[in-house]
């Protein structure tokens, strides 16, 4: 009888290989946001500090712009890994 072979090595390597995608994506989207905010090349600063709340306003801006681009890193990653693995 032949033995089982587990891909639970191979599940693990590529769940690592997604989160350090994620966490990329994550430091990539915050610097940019905070780019975007602090040099006011784009007159994004006057439209949070009007808000209504500028600091809730800011973290939403931020939080967004890290989960966008931490999805599409993670995706990409993901996408990329398949390509590689299938060949």
């Amino acid at each position: 009888m032949r033995k089982r072979k587990h891909s639970t090595s191979m599940d693990v390597s590529l769940m690592l290989a997604m989160a350090g995608q994620a966490v990329m994506g994550a430091a990539i989207g915050l610097g940019f946001s905070f780019v975007l905010i602090f040099f006011d090349r784009f007159g994004l600063k006057p439209l949070i500090t009007h808000a209504a709340d500028p600091q809730w306003t800011e973290v939403v801006f931020v939080g967004t712009m890290m989960l966008v681009f931490a999805v599409g890193t993670t995706l990409t990653g993901f996408v990329l890994t398949m390509m590689e693995k299938h060949k």
